[in-house]
C-alpha cells in the first residue's frame, strides 16, 4: 500500500505542478488586492474571452445623466463622459489613482446641489469642478468601498458592504449607522461565504490572512523541493552509471527531502483545510452549498454583531411610500420607519444570484428594475409579480436547481441611450432590450486603449480556473474540483509515506 501511495504522490505532484504553483501565486494576489491595485495587464495579451469588445466583461455598472444633459457611463472601464448618442467619450477618471482596479467605480451620484460623487473599490470620492478632478472623501469606517449613494432631505446616504453613512451634503459630518437586524434573524451565515473566509484567511484578519499566505509559499516550496527530487534521482543514476561524482547531488537531496518531509507533515493539516474549503467555491461542489446557512464560527472576524457584516449591495429610497429598500446578499429588505426597527423581508422575490445585486432602480409605483447573474427583472412588490424584463414575459422558476446563473449575466441596465433601454451582459455586452434595430454603439479605440484588466483580476481567473477556457470550453469548471481533489490526495499520500517510511 505504500508504494502505491509513494508512486502516486509523485506522479500526480509532477502532472499538477504547474497548477499548484498557479494556484498558490494567485491566491496571494488576491489576498492583497490593495498592494497590486496600481498593476493593470493590456487585454491584448489575454485569450479573447477577456477582450472588451461590446462592453461585455463588466465594462460597464450603470450611466448617469448630469444636470447639464451630458452623459457619465462607468464601471470597470473607469468614468467617461458622452452624450445621448454614446459616440464620443472623454476622459473623467482625473484624480483617480492609476491602475484599473483604482478606477473601478460602483456607483455615480449628482447631488441636489449639484456635486458629483463616486463610490469605487477603495474610497469616495468627490469632484471638484475647479481642478476639474476627484478627491478622495476619508470614511468613519474601518472599510472604504463604497456600493451605493443616495440623497434624503438633503441628506447623502452612502452604502459600503456593512454599513450606512449618513453625511450633510458638505461631507463635514458624518455619521456610521450599523442597520437592524432583519426580523426573525438566526444569526446564521451562508456556508459559501464561511468557507469563502476560511480559505482567504479572513476568517481570522489580517493575521488569518498572512497565515494563509504562508501556506501559498509552502506549497510553492514542497512542490519545488519535489521537483528537484525528481529530477537529482535521474541525474543520479545517469552519474553512477558513468562513474561520476554525486557527492554535490547527494547533498542536494539530503537537504530537499529533510525539508520537504519536515515542513510538509507540519503543515498537512492546514494545506488540507485550505484546499478542501477551496474545492467548494466554484461550480461543480458550489451547487449544493450556495443556499445553505450555519452558524457563525466564535471567536471570527464572521461572529460581528452586525447582522449586515459584508452583505449590503444596493439602497432605494422610495418616497412615495416613505420606504427604504435595501439589496443584500442574503434578498431585499426594507423599512418603513427610517431603520429604527427591525428590517422586513418580501415574501416573493426575483431570482438574485450569489454573485450580487447589478441593478436596482425604481421604475413604477411598487416596481423595481432588479438585475444580477440571474437575470434583468422588473418586480411589483404589491402584486408579487416577477416580469423578465430582458424576455418581456412573466418569470416561472425552474423545477430543477442548477448552476446559479441565468440566462443573462447582468451588469448593467441603462436608459439614457437616444435609441432605447440598453442592458449590458458580462458574456455578450450591450442589448438593446427596447429596440432591435438600433443597436448600442461599440466603444471607441481610446476606451479600449485605457480598459486594461487589474493584476488582481487576472489572478482572479488563474484561481478559479476561467482563464483555461479558451482551451477547455465549458470543461474549464472542472480544473478547480479535479485539481483541489488531486492536491488533497497528493497531501494525505505524503503524510502516510511520510509516516510509514521516514518516521520510522
Amino acid at each position: 500500500m505504500t508504494e502505491f501511495f509513494q508512486k502516486y504522490h509523485k506522479w500526480l505532484s509532477l502532472i499538477f505542478a504547474v497548477f499548484i504553483i498557479l494556484f498558490s501565486i494567485s491566491g496571494f494576489v488576491l489576498n492583497h488586492r490593495k498592494m497590486f491595485s496600481s498593476v493593470s495587464v493590456d487585454r491584448k495579451i489575454m485569450p479573447s474571452e477577456y477582450k472588451i469588445e461590446n462592453w461585455n466583461n463588466a465594462a460597464v455598472k450603470s450611466t448617469l445623466k448630469l444636470n447639464d444633459n451630458s452623459i457619465l457611463i462607468y464601471g470597470n472601464i473607469g468614468i467617461w463622459k458622452t452624450d445621448s448618442s454614446f459616440a464620443s467619450y472623454t476622459d473623467f477618471n482625473n484624480g483617480l489613482k492609476k491602475g484599473i482596479d483604482n478606477r473601478k467605480v460602483c456607483s455615480v451620484f449628482q447631488s441636489s446641489n449639484g456635486d458629483l460623487f463616486t463610490g469605487t473599490l477603495f474610497g469616495l470620492f468627490r469632484y471638484d469642478t475647479n481642478s476639474s478632478k476627484w478627491s478622495k472623501i476619508k470614511l468613519p469606517t474601518h472599510e472604504q468601498r463604497v456600493v451605493d449613494i443616495i440623497e434624503k432631505d438633503n441628506q447623502l446616504l452612502i452604502l459600503t458592504r456593512s454599513h450606512l453613512i449618513i453625511s450633510n451634503l458638505s461631507l463635514s459630518s458624518m455619521e456610521v449607522k450599523e442597520l437592524p437586524q432583519p426580523v426573525e434573524y438566526d444569526n446564521k451565515i451562508g456556508l459559501f461565504k464561511t468557507l469563502w473566509v476560511i480559505h482567504s484567511g479572513e476568517i481570522y484578519g489580517l493575521m488569518g490572512k498572512l497565515f494563509v499566505d504562508l501556506m501559498a509559499f509552502v506549497l510553492i516550496f514542497l512542490t519545488i523541493t519535489g521537483v528537484i527530487l525528481f529530477i537529482n534521482k535521474k541525474r543520479l543514476v545517469k552519474k553512477a552509471r558513468s562513474k561520476k561524482n554525486i557527492s554535490n547531488i547527494m547533498s542536494v537531496n539530503s537537504w530537499n527531502i529533510k525539508w520537504h518531509n519536515k515542513i510538509g507533515w507540519i503543515t498537512t493539516f492546514f494545506l488540507i483545510i485550505t484546499t478542501l474549503t477551496g474545492i467548494f467555491l466554484r461550480p461543480p461542489l458550489l451547487i449544493p452549498i450556495a443556499d445553505v446557512k450555519v452558524s457563525k464560527i466564535p471567536g471570527t472576524e464572521l461572529a460581528t454583531p452586525n447582522a449586515w457584516f459584508d452583505k449590503l449591495r444596493r439602497i432605494i429610497y422610495d418616497e412615495e411610500i416613505d420606504r427604504f429598500i435595501i439589496a443584500t446578499y442574503d434578498g431585499v429588505y426594507y423599512s418603513d420607519n427610517n431603520f429604527e426597527s427591525e428590517l422586513s423581508t418580501f415574501s416573493i422575490q426575483p431570482p438574485l444570484s450569489i454573485m450580487g445585486v447589478t441593478v436596482f432602480h425604481k421604475i413604477e409605483s411598487n416596481t423595481y428594475l432588479i438585475g444580477s447573474f440571474e437575470g434583468l427583472f422588473a418586480w411589483n412588490t404589491e402584486t408579487n409579480e416577477v416580469f423578465d424584463y430582458v424576455k418581456k414575459e412573466s418569470y416561472k422558476k425552474p423545477e430543477t436547481r442548477g448552476a446559479p446563473i441565468g440566462e443573462h449575466l447582468i451588469t448593467a441596465y441603462s436608459k439614457d441611450y437616444k435609441d432605447g433601454e440598453i442592458a449590458f451582459c458580462y458574456n455578450v455586452g450591450a442589448i438593446n432590450i427596447s429596440n432591435n434595430e438600433a443597436p448600442f454603439p461599440l466603444p471607441p479605440q481610446n476606451i479600449l486603449d485605457a480598459a486594461k484588466i487589474s493584476l488582481w483580476n487576472v489572478a482572479l481567473e488563474v484561481h478559479t480556473g476561467r482563464i483555461y477556457q479558451f482551451l477547455l470550453g465549458i470543461f474549464y469548471i472542472f480544473v478547480v474540483p479535479i485539481s483541489g481533489l488531486a492536491i488533497l490526495f497528493i497531501l494525505i499520500s505524503g503524510f502516510i509515506v511520510w509516516w510509514k517510511l521516514h518516521k520510522k
